[in-house]
């Protein structure tokens, strides 16, 4: 199980990384770097999800200085965390940042 203390740790040390795919997902809602390290450091992890041929990851909520909701899932590899995919939450998948839409 990844820990929200370790995350928060690899974001305050830089031991993280974005996977292509998170990186181009933060782009495309324009999210900046510090607006997502904002949002880890701020932040819960709402859903964990067991070893689905990638490593174990887990859903980090929370917001920027702004109060721009973002959503980050996280992931292991060795030592760093890395941010597999980020975006801001929206309906109809998200009735709000901390609830699932139908």
């Amino acid at each position: 199980m990844i820990v929200l203390e370790w995350i928060q740790q690899c974001v305050r040390h830089d031991a993280y990384l974005y996977s292509r795919h998170g990186d181009q997902e933060r782009r495309n809602d324009d999210l900046r770097l510090d607006e997502v390290e904002q949002a880890i450091l701020t932040g819960r992890i709402l859903e964990q999800y067991e070893n689905t041929g990638r490593g174990e990851s887990c859903l980090v909520v929370g917001f920027t200085q702004g109060g721009k909701p973002v959503h980050v899932i996280c992931g292991r590899l060795d030592e760093r965390m890395v941010i597999v995919t980020v975006y801001i939450p929206t309906p109809p998948k998200f009735k709000t940042p901390f609830e699932r839409g139908n």
